[in-house]
């Protein structure tokens, strides 16, 4: 068991007396004397010390009786980087419960993807984050809730149901404890930028993270591989958008850098229901739930890479809204150019690919990526692929679709190494390079990767990646960009 930032109670109030914004999402501030609980960097005046009480989630504070504050509403901080970096049950679990696990399949389904009994998962998230997985869950539902009574005009029935509340009671009674006021009241006092819009029109959401943040240089990562039908990117704008896979239909996301502390994230989705998870995914994709300062102060401790950082603080490792198309593309990666792969992906996308409804199409988005289940169910010799690489991705595919090899924010990290290591077609760098994209292992290192190589050898240096840990992955971002 790792030991808790809330652990440390000086370091904690330290941080709540200096507003410091770099612990926001690691713990939570619990005020005894007014009953309200803050993020650290709350501007409200410092509490007495006799009066503060540490807690590891938000969660936690609601089951210990606490309303989420006003002024700095603790529940939109950015996530514990904790569960970045954990590949134990309860960071695995944190990341489901985030994605939507628990109201897709309940508590039962959550246990049974970890592996897990209930009792045991219960026990280990109460240890750690003093809520289990129905409260984490509830947690979540609340600042779901939320976003839609401020950013639309949607009924509160209709807001209910698509945070995932069973019923309108429900959703009153968790307003009212964790918020201290009424859906209306909470939609009549949201700041009104702008039109509020719906579903088809687009929610305008902010999607907040630790600063420093390299905007530029992720976006432009992201937008140079963004693959035709799936992917558009807007150099000018800086603007990236993608059509979402999510649970109950697609959508399509816009993110573009925005004032210091936030991303523009704009959201069209076919069911409300989603938005959750696709908020949740788009966070994975930008790695906004970092802590770049502790990765920056490590790699910069190590002269070959100080200059690198020193250029772009805040780098992060790019995600992926879906774990097995970002394994399918790795695989049309290997040995092949970035332009090649585009090519090759785009054309599956256009073969394969689910259009999109003409709600959510235009001349640049027109299809989802292909599913696992229709990537196996293709023939290998129609695909527009080498022979070895089209039985790699269709072997790949059947793998994800009968569920023998897991790509989803659960996924224990070395089990799937080596799951993927059994498959044809697959070696060491396609390995890693899924676990650091679709797995968001900050550890993972492609040693065999050209670009990697090319880097070092212009740095004229001998690496030593052991010291690079537990960030390696971000070491690889620093070096690839390095190369242009």
């Amino acid at each position: 068991m790792m030991r808790s930032v809330i652990d440390d109670f000086d370091q904690c109030y330290r941080a709540v007396r200096s507003k410091d914004a770099r612990f926001d999402g690691w713990f939570v501030t619990a005020v005894t004397s007014t009953g309200i609980y803050c993020r650290p960097s709350c501007p409200a005046l410092t509490p007495k010390r006799a009066n503060v009480r540490f807690l590891p989630s938000a969660a936690a504070a609601q089951r210990a009786g606490f309303r989420a504050c006003k002024r700095c509403r603790p529940d939109a901080s950015p996530g514990s980087p904790e569960w970045n970096l954990r590949a134990d049950v309860v960071g695995r679990a944190m990341r489901l419960i985030r994605d939507g696990a628990v109201e897709r399949e309940g508590v039962a389904g959550l246990a049974r993807r970890l592996g897990f009994s209930e009792r045991h998962l219960h026990r280990q998230l109460v240890a750690e984050l003093g809520a289990g997985p129905l409260a984490l869950a509830r947690a979540q539902r609340a600042q779901t809730a939320r976003l839609l009574i401020e950013t639309t005009t949607l009924p509160f029935t209709d807001v209910a149901f698509a945070a995932g509340f069973p019923s309108i009671r429900q959703f009153n009674e968790t307003v009212r404890e964790v918020f201290a006021t009424t859906p209306t009241a909470l939609r009549s006092g949201a700041p009104r930028n702008g039109q509020r819009g719906d579903a088809a029109t687009g929610l305008a959401l902010r999607l907040r993270h630790r600063a420093p943040f390299d905007a530029a240089g992720l976006l432009a990562f992201l937008g140079t591989r963004a693959v035709p039908g799936v992917e558009a990117w807007d150099p000018a704008a800086q603007a990236y958008r993608r059509v979402l896979a999510l649970p109950h239909g697609p959508g399509v996301a816009l993110l573009a850098p925005a004032a210091a502390g936030h991303v523009r994230c704009e959201l069209r989705l076919s069911d409300l229901r989603d938005l959750a998870a696709a908020v949740q995914r788009c966070r994975r994709l930008l790695d906004l739930d970092a802590d770049p300062l502790a990765v920056d102060d490590a790699l910069a401790a190590d002269p070959l890479l100080a200059p690198l950082v020193q250029a772009a603080p805040g780098r992060r490792v790019p995600g992926a809204v879906d774990g097995a198309e970002l394994a399918v593309r790795a695989v049309l990666g290997q040995q092949v150019s970035v332009a090649g792969a585009r090519t090759l992906a785009g054309r599956l996308a256009a073969a394969l690919g689910e259009p999109l409804p003409a709600a959510l199409a235009d001349e640049q988005l027109t299809h989802a990526f292909p599913t696992a289940a229709a990537l196996a169910a293709a023939d290998p010799a129609e695909l527009p692929l080498t022979r070895a690489r089209a039985h790699a991705l269709t072997a790949l595919s059947r793998a994800v679709a009968d569920g023998s090899l897991a790509l989803d924010p659960g996924a224990d990290r070395d089990a799937t190494r080596e799951r993927l290591l059994t498959l044809p077609g697959i070696g060491p760098w396609t390995a890693e390079y899924v676990a650091m994209r679709a797995l968001g292992d900050p550890d993972a290192f492609p040693v065999t990767d050209l670009g990697v190589k090319k880097a070092l050898a212009r740095l004229g240096r001998g690496a030593e990646p052991d010291r690079w840990r537990p960030w390696r992955a971000y070491a690889v971002q620093h070096l690839w960009a390095s190369l242009s």
